[in-house]
């Protein structure tokens, strides 16, 4: 196979028979609840389930495993925000093969340390992909390193294909797929592998609007200036996707969606709260794009690829929080209180009656545009739903609790 041509379906088939009995077969399961939301029947497909908990493995493994024996005593270098490094430094090091992996300083560190227990020398480069793709290159000349491009790759690509495969044996009748898409690797490869086996199956792909960089060089817009923010789906924040990944989405893809960070965040805490599965941003992104485009997708068959499950707790914990904001399951309430004894074991008793469940308490008597005998009092609050919120509300309001 020519390393600039794209990958065929028997590829495809030949990196599945190479890579099965290292990978984990991830089940694709229905969801009845995610469902009925919706307004489809959706069937996601776990690759958080893999041992480094990211479809990455599949890609990575079927181009280590074409190395030649010359190749492997010398090593590998790739460049990854994550996922990718992790899939090439657990296969390299099972299989004895030196691998140095250049990340940006932007990495999530839980990402980082599992790429450093798999065995691999990590060195944190650059700001963005872009630059520690220069340095991986850089060292990988100097050293005599093969160098294993996250996406851009045709075994690559045709490792990532294996995913598509499996949804497609398990669930054949899927009419469509959404896939999270960065450098475009994994959509690529599912696009193959879907128009093979199912010629009318539509395959869509789902991006951040931060970096929506598949979906402005397939309707060919220009790339919008570098966010200023960094987004919760950084395992698919690529300003630049693949020339080879480009033209196969141009020629098999249907339409890539793009989502925001809310829905996002929302769609991870869906899957979290409804499936009891944690994924990361990137892997989110399909289901955002599907609840986005619903309408589009009624009453048909549609596959969903959770591509990963690498998030750091952190970061995690505070995506619950602030879905359980938008919610109205936690509240911030701000009060002008009187500043004597007994105010805040009255104001607590009525929370208390009302069915709330005070979490946090500050008090503040230095602000400016109250009197000085009083008091500002802000509680964070723990309520059923939006209603119940507006009942606490109402509660503190009907007993005279200036609200601010």
């Amino acid at each position: 196979m020519s390393v600039t041509a794209a990958p065929t379906f028997a590829d495809i088939q030949n990196a599945q028979a190479a890579i099965a009995p290292y990978l984990v077969r991830t089940p694709t399961r229905h969801s009845r609840t995610l469902s009925g939301i919706a307004g489809c029947d959706v069937w996601l497909k776990f690759e958080n389930r893999q041992f480094t908990a990211s479809f990455k493995e599949r890609g990575a493994l079927n181009r280590i495993l074409a190395l030649s024996a010359a190749e492997r005593k010398r090593g590998v270098a790739a460049m990854s925000a994550g996922n990718h490094a992790q899939g090439v430094a657990y296969h390299a090091g099972r299989l004895g093969i030196p691998a140095t992996i250049v990340m940006p300083v932007t990495t999530p560190f839980n990402k980082i340390k599992h790429t450093r227990d798999f065995g691999a020398t990590v060195i944190q480069h650059g700001a963005s992909l872009v630059e520690a793709d220069a340095e991986a290159r850089r060292i990988a000349g100097e050293q005599g390193l093969t160098f294993i491009h996250p996406y851009d790759d045709p075994l690559v690509i045709a490792g990532q294909g294996t995913c598509a495969m499996e949804m497609l044996e398990d669930v054949p009748q899927l009419d469509a797929l959404i896939v999270p898409v960065g450098g475009g690797g994994l959509i690529s490869g599912c696009a193959i592998a879907a128009h093979a086996m199912k010629p009318g199956l539509k395959v869509y792909g789902a991006q951040s609007a931060l970096y929506p960089a598949m979906f402005d060089a397939m309707k060919g817009i220009a790339p919008p200036p570098a966010p200023l923010v960094a987004t919760i789906a950084e395992g698919i924040a690529v300003k630049q996707p693949g020339a080879l990944t480009t033209a196969i989405c141009k020629d098999l893809v249907t339409d890539i969606f793009v989502a925001g960070e809310d829905e996002i965040e929302h769609a991870l805490a869906m899957i979290l709260d409804i499936e009891k599965t944690v994924i990361e941003g990137a892997a989110a992104a399909g289901f955002a794009a599907l609840l986005g485009h619903a309408t589009q997708f009624q009453g048909q068959q549609v596959g969903v690829v959770m591509s990963g499950g690498n998030i750091d707790m952190r970061l995690l914990s505070n995506v619950i929080l602030r879905e359980l904001t938008r919610e109205g399951r936690i509240i911030l309430l701000v009060l002008q209180i009187e500043d004597r004894p007994g105010q805040l074991a009255d104001i607590s008793r009525i929370i208390a009656d009302a069915g709330g469940n005070v979490l946090e308490v500050s008090h503040n008597r230095m602000m400016a545009g109250i009197p000085a005998k009083s008091a500002t009092l802000e509680l964070v609050v723990e309520a059923r739903d939006a209603e119940h919120a507006q009942a606490i509300r109402d509660q503190l309001a009907a007993r005279g609790f200036k609200q601010l």
